[in-house]
């Protein structure tokens, strides 16, 4: 029994290929917004952090009207690292519209969703956008995209796809190329002809999984899912089961569904829309709510496992408490759990040497970063390690992620980019050089190789180089993978850098600060161009003498200091060393503070 008044659709891409643009057109076409109402681009990316980068990072939902029908929309995060998102959005839905640039066409993140949503067996309308760019190859793109679809191992009624051409930044599309369209009608009416409504049916007993929590300083915790059976209803009891255990006689404070960009309140919700509940404390990802006295379950969320760790640790250098509002391990591990209930790819342990650590587990390092920064603009305080990657045993043999990066440089750049990721372990799979100046590569390489790799691989190729990662499965150990060559610039003491000290540094590498920073000892102040660390002196000051005065030389131009975003700071770290975090600054520094015990600790390493 299928339901034609509702559609529910997720829009799946790679990064910036116009997903949260195509939304906001299908918002104002739809009629949502009123007249004159002034709306911002990307109205969709609501997170600072998404409008800043440019992302998506967490999939949100929406709902147009298109006629008698009711449109679901979810908007998805196009970051592999953000792939446990996809995987509960794909939960919500009975088809997606996948969007592709008409000059990039598919790429690896495009893949990624593509395989997603193809195991779930959805119908996919592949939309190509940006049909304006100067340099779009429409039918190659296409070509490209049958291609991915018959790599992936499609059905022919999968492969068998609408196509339609849109310019989403101006709200059109086109069932065909030049047919005269000026709006967004030819999308909507295959969304409706081609999407099947969801599979309900309203007489049943009820079934509402849980697949997004959201928070609300009114009414508290929001339970946002799919309602696939049955109908729920203000003032009646139900059960939720739980993971563990199956709680009884449970009353909701309010009943949502989804309008535009806003929820509206009802007192009664019917099966295959997208729906949200409050007033039911504890709720999980995965959990399901139904009847009181006939629980059936639906099976909880399965997505894939984490494949990089890294350990939070409480702030304890010289500086701590300063910058901050939450300090204390209560604070962090708090936060950390919070965070586990809204995202289920990532995973919370303490560690089992350290009251004050805690091990998080999650899909890369950009989710991890994303973490980080939204924690510190909370007000949090704490330090990070190095990531890791985690190991399986299978058939007992340690292996190790392994992930398919692409390449594209300029062609003055295959040999240093060549070389650098082979000294990683990375393997070639395929070269090609249209003689366009530019040219595309494809290795297989350890995942734990590409950690620090992002930034050299900027600097290598002076800014030019494009490049783009996917988890590719789990590989035998591939042994020892040299990642810094170089050391570290270490303060010796605490103070303020000094101009006079830092001119002396020129020539023993680059700094990390400026002039006039505070400094404690053992903070990483900058990278040596050799190899180990070097303490130095960076308080120094020119001294009176009977020749001149202490200040003669304070003209002196120094070189820059290269300041480290978050991301890099994460990537340039050794295994010794954390990125301290608090809502003002970042620092880098060692683990162990004193010089002397780092000294004896290297030589117990040695022995």
């Amino acid at each position: 029994m299928r339901k034609e008044n509702i559609r529910n659709i997720a829009i799946i891409a790679h990064v910036d290929h116009g997903k949260t643009t195509l939304v906001d057109g299908m918002l104002s076409q739809s009629g949502t917004f009123r007249t004159h109402q002034v709306v911002e681009e990307r109205v969709m990316d609501s997170m600072d952090l998404e409008r800043e980068r440019g992302i998506t990072i967490m999939a949100k939902n929406t709902a147009v009207w298109y006629g008698n029908t009711k449109i679901n929309i979810i908007d998805t995060p196009g970051h592999a690292d953000f792939g446990g998102e996809v995987e509960r959005s794909l939960n919500l839905v009975d088809g997606a519209i996948l969007l592709v640039d008409s000059s990039e066409g598919p790429l690896p993140q495009t893949r990624f969703v593509v395989k997603k949503a193809l195991a779930k067996n959805l119908p996919i309308i592949v939309v190509i956008n940006k049909i304006d760019r100067g340099d779009a190859r429409i039918q190659e793109v296409l070509n490209e995209i049958y291609d991915l679809f018959i790599d992936l191992g499609a059905t022919d009624e999968q492969i068998n796809f609408k196509v339609l051409y849109t310019i989403g930044k101006s709200g059109i599309a086109h069932l065909e190329l030049n047919d005269g369209s000026t709006n967004l009608k030819p999308l909507f009416d295959t969304i409706i002809n081609s999407i099947p409504g969801p599979k309900a049916d309203d007489s049943k007993l009820p079934q509402f999984l849980v697949t997004n929590l959201d928070y609300d300083s009114y009414v508290g915790q929001i339970a946002i899912g799919r309602l696939e059976n049955g109908s729920l209803e203000m003032n009646k009891q139900y059960s939720v089961c739980g993971a563990e255990e199956t709680r009884t006689n449970q009353k909701f404070s309010a009943l949502y569904t989804f309008e535009g960009l806003k929820k509206k309140m009802v007192d009664k919700v019917y099966s295959g829309d997208i729906i949200a509940i409050a007033g039911i404390d504890g709720l999980n990802i995965g959990d399901t709510i139904t009847d009181n006295d006939n629980q059936q379950p639906l099976p909880r969320i399965e997505i894939d496992a984490p494949t990089v760790s890294m350990v939070f640790y409480i702030n304890n250098g010289p500086f701590a408490g300063t910058e901050g509002k939450f300090l204390t391990t209560r604070h962090l591990k708090a936060r950390l759990e919070k965070e586990m209930l809204r995202n289920v790819s990532l995973e919370v342990s303490p560690m089992p040497d350290r009251a004050d650590a805690f091990e998080v587990k999650g899909r890369g390092e950009l989710q991890m970063a994303i973490l980080i920064e939204t924690m510190r603009r909370e007000g949090y305080e704490f330090m990070v390690s190095r990531p890791n990657v985690i190991t399986k045993l299978i058939d007992e043999k340690t292996c190790e992620p392994v992930e398919r990066v692409y390449i594209d440089v300029p062609d003055e750049f295959v040999g240093i980019v060549t070389e650098k990721l082979s000294s990683r372990k990375g393997i070639m799979q395929d070269l090609i050089n249209n003689g366009s100046g530019r040219v595309n590569m494809e290795f297989l390489i350890p995942s734990r190789g590409l950690i620090g790799f992002r930034n050299q691989f900027l600097t290598d190729t002076k800014g030019s180089g494009v490049m783009n990662s996917l988890f590719d499965g789990y590989r035998p150990w591939f042994g020892n993978i040299p990642q810094r060559t170089t050391g570290a610039l270490v303060a010796d003491r605490a103070g303020k850098s000094t101009s006079y000290a830092s001119f002396a540094m020129e020539d023993r590498g680059e700094l990390f600060i400026e002039v006039g920073t505070k400094v404690y000892n053992g903070m990483v102040i900058g990278e040596r161009n050799k190899s180990g660390d070097l303490n130095v002196n960076i308080t120094k000051e020119k001294k009176l003498t009977n020749m001149r005065a202490s200040g003669s030389d304070a003209t002196v131009t120094l070189r820059p200091p290269r300041r480290l975003s978050l991301d890099q700071a994460i990537e340039f770290i050794a295994e010794d060393e954390v990125v301290e975090i608090t809502p003002e600054s970042i620092r880098l520094r060692k683990m162990e503070l004193d010089p002397h015990k780092r000294k004896i600790a290297a030589k117990d390493d040695f022995d």
